[in-house]
């Protein structure tokens, strides 16, 4: 900020003299000064009514020419006026480029005004010489004055930010919610630039998985934000005209170690809460070891299962009922066959591939199975009662 260089006693006096003499020619300084700005940049015009504008740089100018000739020790009033400028500039959205430009041109303005003060003065030339000692002193003003002006208006910029930003979670968060109250939708979807109708997706994801990935953002037409919860993490997906849910997996795939659930597509922003319920559910329908993102719509019966969890009890107990008193170890055994042979679509071959027996011993089992629950896999009913039973299980 330079701190004011020692001069002698009549040093300062020419000096104080040469800026009364400025002083008195204030309002024609910042009428140029004015001229000049609007010359540089239209923008000046768009943030302030002239006059407004024309008032504050008469009092910059003002403090500043005067503590050009104060005493040493004196407090730095242009610096507090600085500061105070910044904050308004960033509250107003004028660009800081803009701010800074206007504090130079300023500094331009006065010296120039100083050097004629000095050189009409033909009569006393030590007076030009008491000047030109002062340039540098002069020049060390301008430059702290913006440069806490800069300082000022980078630290309310990043608070307007932060308490817009807070905003804009906070409508999000009372989407997600589910709540409802006239105009949130818009309001949200003005501050998030996101459409109010439109097709969206909403993914939920378990928290103990989400430190060492990175989130997609935008990608494959798709726009995502993201919400930290204390136990899981959300993400909005703003799905493009004709993009689906297939497409939202592929974006997260690889960039997500799951568990996680992703909603069926809804109609727009208020229908968000919506979403995040069904995605919830989705999520639910994920066992423990899990690390997959799954869809809703692909996992609609074991959701029906997990949306019902009394009832998945007692599935559980009345098909299971027998095969639960066998030994851990055993019945492990009998539930990882019934899993792996479901998953290979009835194949007793492939199923015994990937569970490293003969295909005779997964016949075998699967009959044991049948015995102890008093059902035949042929049979679609019992069937669908046994899917639905390991599915209660492996998820409680």
């Amino acid at each position: 900020m330079g701190a004011r260089r020692r001069r002698t006693g009549h040093d300062w006096k020419l000096l104080t003299e040469s800026c009364t003499a400025l002083l008195e020619r204030l309002p024609e300084l910042v009428d140029e000064h004015m001229r000049q700005l609007a010359e540089h940049s239209s923008v000046y015009g768009e943030f302030l009514p002239y006059d407004q504008q024309w008032r504050e740089a008469e009092e910059a100018m003002r403090i500043g020419i005067q503590t050009i000739s104060a005493p040493r020790d004196s407090p730095r009033r242009d610096l507090e006026y600085a500061e105070e400028a910044g904050r308004r500039r960033a509250q107003q959205g004028l660009p800081l480029e803009l701010l800074v430009h206007a504090y130079r041109a300023a500094g331009y303005l006065v010296w120039d005004a100083l050097m004629e003060e000095g050189a009409a003065a033909g009569r006393e030339p030590e007076r030009l010489v008491v000047l030109m000692r002062s340039a540098t002193m002069v020049w060390s003003a301008v430059d702290a004055q913006a440069s806490v002006a800069t300082e000022a208006y980078r630290a309310t910029e990043m608070e307007l930010r932060r308490r817009t930003d807070e905003r804009l979670q906070a409508l999000l968060d009372a989407l997600l919610e589910g709540q409802e109250a006239p105009g949130l939708a818009a309001r949200a979807a003005a501050g998030l630039d996101l459409p109010e109708r439109g097709p969206y997706a909403v993914v939920v994801l378990r928290s103990e998985r989400r430190e060492s990935y990175r989130r997609p953002v935008e990608g494959d037409g798709f726009r995502f934000i993201w919400r930290m919860r204390a136990d899981c993490e959300v993400g909005v997906v703003a799905l493009a005209d004709g993009q689906g849910l297939d497409g939202v997996a592929r974006a997260l795939d690889g960039r997500c170690s799951g568990p996680g659930g992703i909603s069926p597509v809804v109609a727009g922003l208020a229908e968000l809460g919506r979403a995040r319920r069904l995605a919830e559910l989705a999520l639910r329908t994920c066992p423990p070891d899990a690390t997959a993102v799954v869809r809703l719509d692909q996992r609609m019966p074991t959701a029906l299962v997990v949306s019902q969890p009394e009832l998945a009890g007692r599935l559980v107990s009345d098909v299971f009922g027998s095969l639960l008193e066998l030994e851990p170890a055993d019945r492990a055994v009998l539930l990882e066959t019934l899993d792996a042979w479901l998953a290979c679509e009835g194949s007793a071959g492939r199923a015994a591939g990937r569970l490293y027996c003969h295909r005779n011993t997964v016949f075998n089992r699967l009959r044991r199975l049948e015995q102890l629950t008093s059902r035949s896999l042929a049979r679609p009913r019992d069937l669908i009662e046994m899917t639905l039973a390991l599915d209660a299980y492996r998820l409680s």
